[in-house]
């Protein structure tokens, strides 16, 4: 007998998943959509790294294929593998390049390796010198001094007639390291230097700007844009208004417990609770992804005076009191009224009442890191696209 065998016949897993995610493919679709429109004449690539930014490259693939996306950008070839199966016909760009013994991954999965480096290059010609015409992208370091061909290296490669006629770049692309700080001096400093990186590959496909550049205006769109966090509901460029809500994570109440005044909660005894409490001790911790650095209390690596995280339920936010622990939160559900909240209920841990980018400021980091450190134990439900 399985476990399956003593659920009630009408019974979804996801109605009694200890900690679950809901992903609204639609309002994927309709960033996706909204950023195209934002980027001009633009082409508008996917970013679906990371397992799609934690949600899932399967469905965000699919669905954002579907809404008319035919550039994808993954960081490793194997990621790239899995989306062909899902956008046949797109162009799969892999971040990181290639390195030797993955050449035959490119080739029958049809993917473009972005060379970051002269030892990238040095491969990648004698792989097509090889095996014949295959296309590539190619990576310029205009400031971040992260991967790249130097400018020095890019513009001696565009002037260089010797370069066998196998050798056939698609695209050339590099990245601002402040886009998400509109004023920065750093930006115009970069978009300079990547004119002259894309005139020199006259007639190559340029990209500069990912999601905050976009906003940036049209100067820095080029030839194709490529959004990432704004795609998945996060904030783009700090303090701004995102776009739609893409992701809600929520887990359940397992017990609702009273506490007195001067009782402390939680691993070493950190917070001290200053009146009569109720407490619900909740299903997620740390190793769902929900990150210590949220706790109520007694986490130095939290900088910045903070408070740390709150829930959201019946219509209330609800603080995290206490340190996190690996599978389990305590909540203060004081303020709620008794006959709004029970054993069993869901407590909201980011989505549509708790905006994803204030529980990364809560925990002292940015909101790519709370969607692609979630667990594999959240339950999955997506809501597609009518």
């Amino acid at each position: 007998m399985t476990d399956q065998d003593f659920l009630p016949a009408d019974a979804d897993e996801f109605d009694i998943a200890p900690v679950r995610l809901t992903v609204d493919l639609a309002a994927l679709t309709d960033n996706w959509r909204d950023m195209a429109r934002r980027s001009g004449k633009s082409r508008t690539a996917a970013v679906v790294k990371a397992d799609a930014y934690g949600l899932g490259l399967e469905d965000c693939g699919i669905a954002l294929y579907e809404a008319g996306a035919r550039d994808f950008f993954v960081a490793v070839v194997q990621e790239g593998v899995t989306l062909r199966a899902y956008a046949p016909d797109a162009r799969i760009f892999v971040l990181s390049g290639i390195w030797p013994g993955q050449e035959h991954l490119f080739f029958e999965h049809d993917l473009v390796p972005v060379l970051t480096s002269e030892e990238q290059l040095a491969l990648w010609m004698a792989v097509v010198a090889e095996h014949g015409d295959h296309p590539c992208a190619l990576q310029v370091d205009t400031g971040f001094n992260r991967l790249g061909l130097s400018m020095q290296e890019a513009i001696e490669l565009a002037d260089d007639v010797s370069r066998p006629a196998s050798f056939s770049p698609v695209l050339v692309l590099s990245h601002l390291h402040s886009g998400d700080m509109p004023s920065a001096p750093s930006n115009k400093a970069q978009l300079e230097s990547f004119q002259k990186v894309s005139a020199a590959f006259e007639g190559i496909d340029s990209s500069l700007s990912a999601s905050a550049g976009i906003f940036l205006g049209e100067d820095y769109h080029f030839d194709l844009t490529r959004p990432g966090i704004a795609l998945y509901g996060g904030e783009a460029i700090d303090g701004m208004k995102p776009l739609r809500t893409v992701a809600k994570a929520e887990a359940r109440i397992i017990q609702i417990r009273t506490a007195g005044t001067g009782d402390t909660v939680s691993y070493g005894a950190t917070y001290q609770l200053t009146r009569p409490s109720r407490l619900a001790i909740v299903s997620v911790g740390y190793a769902d992804g929900y990150l210590r650095s949220l706790s109520g209390s007694g986490v130095p690596l939290r900088a910045g005076g903070t408070q740390g995280g709150f829930g959201f339920i019946a219509g209330h936010r609800i603080p995290v009191v206490g340190r996190i622990t690996m599978d389990l939160t305590i909540f203060d559900v004081t303020d709620v009224p008794e006959n709004e909240i029970k054993t069993g209920d869901y407590v909201e841990l980011f989505g549509p009442n708790i905006p994803l980018d204030d529980v990364a400021r809560a925990a002292g980091t940015i909101g790519y890191e709370v969607l692609t450190g979630l667990g594999l134990r959240h339950e999955r439900r997506y809501i597609y696209p009518d």
